[in-house]
């Protein structure tokens, strides 16, 4: 595997990292509920599981 000549210099290193950045987590607010989530996920609320605004399954009351 090819290895560097020379040593890059800590300029040059952390303007190359500069580009790697922190991004938002995708959240949405669920227009049903009005519950912040995970888009594409599905999310527990008042012990009903949603998935795109719709109920998907309730919890069993033991």
């Amino acid at each position: 595997m090819p290895n560097p000549k020379r040593r890059h210099s800590k300029a040059r290193t952390r303007s190359r990292r500069a580009h790697f950045k922190a991004q938002e987590s995708g959240l949405t607010t669920c227009p049903t509920t009005g519950e912040v989530h995970l888009t594409h996920r599905a999310y527990w609320h008042n012990g009903k599981l949603y998935y795109k605004g719709k109920v998907v399954m309730e919890k069993a009351t033991a």
